[in-house]
């Protein structure tokens, strides 16, 4: 069975991003776009130090009755934003997989192909 691990990923604009998935291939988080491919390596050590604090974490709703998650840092800062969940219980569950899947130390650097 694949490991959790990170994508870094250069987008199109030449800005970068990553995003964390489990072992299945399944997506968990994806950040927000940083200038730098330092920063983003910042980001994704900035998951890796917050993820394992369930108070670090906010379930939200959106507009149309779905719900999702954020990771904050311990300045408040938003770090990453989870995938669409129907309720709020499988969001917590999507919470508790990031939990166990964030401190993963792989890092694929995917940004020679750009997205």
């Amino acid at each position: 069975m694949a490991n959790s691990h990170y994508e870094l990923i250069k987008a199109r604009n030449g800005q970068y991003h990553f995003i964390l998935k489990a072992g299945n291939g399944e997506i968990l988080l994806t950040s927000e776009m940083y200038a730098s491919k330092a920063s983003a390596e910042n980001g994704i050590l900035s998951v890796q130090n917050n993820v394992s604090e369930e108070a670090q974490y906010e379930i939200k709703p959106t507009k149309d009755g779905q719900f999702y998650f954020v990771l904050k840092a311990k300045n408040h800062q938003v770090i990453a934003i989870s995938e669409m969940y129907t309720a709020p219980r499988t969001a917590k569950k999507g919470v508790l997989s990031v939990i166990k899947n964030g401190l993963s130390p792989e890092i694929r650097d995917l940004t020679q192909q750009i997205a």
